[in-house]
């Protein structure tokens, strides 16, 4: 399944709800007020939202997708945690060691966006980066989590944007201030269920930036995989359901470019990842 939040119109509430070939269904009738609802309700969950989609689902559940505005799949995810340094090719291109342990930071919730919606570059910086990211969604939430049980946690998976301020992410050790601007996590377009993805562990993962190519991996460059993140994580935090662990982004980066290539306004940036779909943001100058 495509799991999606979107809007029917402008200044209608968000509804969580599932992309189908040409139309979006909401899952407000089953009883879910969002996607963490969703993905809180785990095994039966999912058998219930199959049977209405089996049934088929009453018309008035039903919206063409022209007419709906799709958002972020978790607007406001209860974690969103992220992994640094975490591709070898963009190790070697940091000209950085490979890490020993996860490097592991976070963003704030509220600089999640959706597909479409405009990336604002601040004022304050002279340095915005890309950065294309598979990212896994928890479904089933848990502590001191064996690697080995990780399918059993792992909702589903999407594309997340680590826009990044690099000059304010190097000014310090801590990276946080400039991984977390506003409209700095792109997000989306949907979850893609975990069923869908054979090897989440072999996935091409592509980004342009106003047409040009400039990254171009695969997800088997990981250095730290789903199982060790799982569990690595969960041993010191317990997991819920709708966080987001957005793994590593690869080679290709603005900042290793000579010359560096940071994010323009009227630029676009559209990451591809096999099975998950397209993530596409214009780029704006700060009012």
């Amino acid at each position: 399944m495509k799991l999606i939040t979107y809007r029917r119109e402008a200044g209608a509430d968000p509804e969580p709800g599932v992309r189908l070939e040409d139309s979006a269904v909401s899952l407000a009738p089953l009883g879910f007020r969002d996607m963490v609802a969703v993905l809180a309700a785990n095994d039966a969950g999912r058998q219930s939202i199959h049977e209405f989609l089996d049934a088929p689902p009453p018309a008035y559940a039903v919206t063409p997708l022209e007419r709906i505005t799709l958002l972020a799949p978790i607007p406001r995810p209860p974690k969103f945690i992220c992994v640094g340094l975490n591709y070898r090719d963009h190790a070697a291109e940091s000209k950085s060691e490979i890490p020993s342990v996860p490097t592991i930071f976070s963003k704030f919730s509220q600089c999640v966006i959706g597909p479409g919606e405009p990336i604002v570059l601040p004022r304050n910086s002279t340095k915005p980066d890309y950065e294309a990211e598979f990212a896994f969604v928890i479904g089933r939430g848990g502590r001191h989590i064996e690697g080995d049980h990780w399918q059993q946690h792992v909702a589903g998976y999407t594309i997340v944007n680590d826009v990044s301020a690099r000059d304010f992410q190097k000014a310090t050790s801590q990276w946080l201030m400039g991984k977390t601007f506003d409209t700095f996590a792109p997000m989306g377009p949907w979850i893609t269920t975990a069923d869908e993805i054979a090897d989440p562990h072999a996935l091409d993962i592509r980004l342009t930036l106003s047409g040009e190519p400039m990254q171009n991996s695969n997800t088997r460059e990981l250095i730290f995989g789903i199982p060790s993140l799982v569990a690595y994580l969960s041993s010191v935090v317990t997991l819920e359901p709708g966080d987001i662990v957005s793994t590593g982004t690869p080679a290709g980066v603005g900042f290793a470019r000579r010359p560096p290539r940071w994010l323009r306004p009227g630029d676009e940036v559209v990451i591809h990842i096999a099975g998950l779909g397209e993530l596409r943001n214009p780029v704006v100058a700060e009012a």
